[in-house]
């Protein structure tokens, strides 16, 4: 999901063009098939952090471009914070005093 939704930062993309920049994104460790990504895309809209942005025909085979919405924005930028927050508890020197930053600080 955090994938999808950091690839349609930059813009609108349809299927093929957000499993790409998913692979990119993630180095290759994140490849999901064709019928997952479909089903992330149709969750994720149901949720309304993403929405179709417009439809058209390429072809002969219909094409859907989907755009991440202010709401899914604020999500991934979150998702963002927590995972450098957990990152940084980790990469701290050993032995270092743990200082809990306030969520979304």
């Amino acid at each position: 999901m955090y994938f999808v939704l950091a690839a349609l930062r930059g813009g609108p993309l349809h299927g093929h063009a957000i499993s790409k920049s998913v692979k990119e994104l993630s180095g290759g460790r994140v490849q999901p098939s064709v019928g997952t990504l479909y089903g992330i895309l149709e969750r994720l809209n149901e949720r309304g952090v993403i929405t179709v942005d417009r439809e058209e025909t390429v072809n002969g085979r219909n094409r859907r471009y989907f755009r991440i919405t202010d709401e899914g924005q604020a999500l991934v930028q979150a998702e963002a914070r927590r995972m450098q927050a957990a990152a940084s508890l980790v990469l701290r020197p050993s032995g270092a005093p743990f200082a809990p930053r306030p969520y979304g600080a």
